[in-house]
């Protein structure tokens, strides 16, 4: 049996093509990660300690004491939230400021709390 050029040359595409989607599907993640901090329940429980910590604070604070006072919380996990950093928190305070449209900065929600 005689294969001529073009027929050779379309097994063996689809031979790698095969092994190539095949090496993708083998590295896509299928599963959630156990320090995964990007879930909802994750998020709103950042929430919450950001909320508690602006509650518990004698004065309207600043980032970066809001920050602190997070990070030192007894209720914070760091080996969950190892990638928490102020960028994060900046990203949970417009989350939230999208959450509540009368809220505009950090002191409105220390003054609602």
């Amino acid at each position: 049996m005689e294969l001529d050029i073009p027929t050779l040359m379309m097994i063996f595409f689809v031979i790698a093509l095969v092994i190539s989607i095949w090496k993708i599907y083998v590295f896509l993640p299928d599963r959630t990660l156990a320090d995964d901090d990007r879930t909802e329940a994750s998020e709103s429980e950042l929430i919450e300690l950001m909320l508690k910590a602006i509650k518990n604070s004698s004065k309207v604070p600043i980032l970066s004491e809001l920050y602190e006072a997070i990070e030192n919380d007894e209720g914070f996990d760091k080996k969950h939230y190892w990638r928490f950093n102020q960028n994060r928190l900046n990203q949970l305070l417009n989350h939230y400021y999208s959450l509540n449209n009368d809220l505009n900065s950090i002191e409105d929600i220390y003054k609602s709390v």
